[in-house]
């Protein structure tokens, strides 16, 4: 069984949007049964899957005290994936995820504020020694800081060759408990997800990867003239 977390000190970097997505791609590649497990005081990922009228997939009730058995019995249950939501802060919890996961998922936006926020997150993955992927979420193209992002994050592990872009079906495919492959006309998002929820299935089967820029990455060039970005808290 493999365990998929997204956690991001930053609140609003669209963990929950992509814990569900991907928990939806991950089923219709059949890489299934998959559970989420919503560790969110919040609860948005739970409210999202109890709006839901498919079955699949699957949610589990689990705790900071008990993660590790949660856990366990998901894979006596025959699970072939977890997917964990985290909320945006530095918690006990955060920190049993990360050590429990296969491989951790930090979504970030292309912005200086979602940069630093990171630096927090990355500290707790690398102490445990856990692989980590980074994913450029709500980008816009034509945003000059998105290339640049990627290249600062790239410093500190791998950059998902699949960006998600900003568009308004991702919030209002979630609403009734859908995903933006659901949608009557499923569309750029949709095959974004897909995308790279394949990408992140390799890294899972995989367990290592070398760090990557897609080609739509490296041709937006960082904002130095020596080719270096930097922010305070990644650099």
């Amino acid at each position: 069984m493999n365990i998929l977390a997204l956690t991001s000190q930053k609140g609003g970097s669209g963990k929950t949007t992509l814990a569900g997505h991907l928990a939806v791609a991950a089923e219709a590649a059949g890489a299934g049964p998959v559970a989420v497990i919503d560790t969110d005081p919040q609860g948005s990922l739970t409210d999202w899957w109890n709006e839901r009228q498919a079955s699949t997939p699957a949610f589990l009730h689990a705790s900071v005290a008990t993660l590790d058995t949660d856990l366990a019995r998901a894979h006596d249950l025959g699970f072939n994936l977890v997917i964990i939501d985290t909320p945006p802060a530095i918690t006990d919890m955060i920190e049993q995820v990360i050590a429990l996961s296969d491989l951790i998922a930090i979504p970030t936006r292309p912005s200086p504020h979602d940069l630093r926020a990171a630096g927090t997150t990355i500290a707790m993955v690398e102490a445990v020694a856990k692989p980590l992927v980074f994913i450029i979420n709500a980008a816009n193209p034509r945003a000059r800081i998105t290339g640049e992002a990627a290249v600062v994050l790239s410093q500190h592990g791998t950059v998902a060759p699949v960006m998600i872009h900003q568009r308004t079906d991702f919030a209002a495919s979630m609403i009734d408990g859908r995903t933006v492959m659901e949608l009557p006309r499923a569309g750029k998002s949709a095959a974004e997800i897909s995308s790279l929820w394949s990408y992140l299935n390799g890294r899972l089967t995989q367990r290592s990867a070398p760090t990557i820029i897609s080609d739509g990455f490296a041709r937006l060039s960082p904002g130095r003239p020596n080719g270096e970005t930097r922010w305070n808290g990644v650099s």
